[in-house]
């Protein structure tokens, strides 16, 4: 068992605490910014927080993740959207499937980041989007050991070849922007 990846109460991710720190609004906003887009992948869906705000915006969306628990999660509150169980390692997903590809708080999980990356870009036509806790040691979140420094993360998007990005820090996230 990775002792990264999230094994609490699905019902805590969408706590109204939880939803507050995570910006929903926001972070879909600057993802679509200055694109056309009409699908998504949400990697790492968990319950559907992300793929729930861009389904409610009439791209068609589909989310994988590991957890059965958790895709079961998703489509009660995602009904339209399509959900599997896979692995961001290892998207079951022919090359430059979806416009954007959302990647919410997976890196930290991940136990091979830059092939998840990797995959990301493999299945991506237009942007990548990666959200992650800072690398503060806070209340809410993962352990500060369990969070990656934004110099990893930029070191493993140049190892993957995904130079074009930007990062913006949100109140209480890390977001990065990744033109293809």
């Amino acid at each position: 068992m990775n002792a990264r990846r999230f094994h609490g109460d699905p019902a805590r991710l969408r706590s109204p605490e939880r939803m507050a720190l995570l910006e929903v609004d926001r972070v879909v906003a600057i993802s679509l910014a200055e694109l056309e887009v009409k699908n998504a992948l949400d990697v790492g869906t968990g319950t559907a927080v992300f793929a729930e705000a861009f389904a409610n915006l009439g791209l068609d969306v589909t989310g994988i993740d590991l957890n059965p628990e958790m895709t079961e999660w998703a489509r009660r509150h995602v009904p339209a959207a399509r959900f599997e169980v896979g692995a961001a390692e290892r998207l079951p997903f022919p090359n430059g499937s979806f416009d954007l590809v959302f990647l919410g708080h997976v890196l930290h999980e991940s136990e091979e980041p830059a092939r998840a990356l990797g995959e990301a870009k493999r299945v991506a036509r237009q942007r990548i989007v990666v959200l992650e806790w800072p690398y503060l040691d806070e209340e809410h979140g993962p352990p500060l050991e369990h969070r990656l420094k934004p110099e990893a993360i930029e070191t493993l998007l140049r190892e993957q070849g995904l130079e074009r990005f930007e990062r913006v820090t949100l109140r209480n996230m890390e977001l990065y922007r990744i033109a293809l």
